[in-house]
């Protein structure tokens, strides 16, 4: 597992042992999510509204970044770290 953001409250974590599609971790509080990278869906759990729409707001702006390091994270390679969101 690594932190790759944090904002507001809200970590970002990708596992390195992860199963397809991309996805990546999002905790706020007790609540966690997955969410599809390419498309933006939430694949498992629940998170509030305002927290959740900050989430797929930072997730839009870093689709890139996500991929890429969804990428070093198969190859169990280093992943880098993400501007959180301002």
């Amino acid at each position: 597992m690594a932190t790759i953001s944090s904002f507001m409250g809200i970590v970002i974590r990708m596992y390195f042992r992860d199963h397809a599609p991309a996805h990546f971790h999002a905790i706020y509080g007790d609540a966690e999510i997955e969410v599809a990278i390419g498309s933006l869906k939430v694949l498992k759990g629940t998170m509030g509204r305002r927290a959740l729409c900050l989430v797929l707001d930072w997730a839009e702006i870093h689709q890139p970044e996500l991929l890429e390091n969804w990428e070093l994270a198969r190859d169990h390679r280093p992943l880098n770290g993400i501007r959180p969101l301002e």
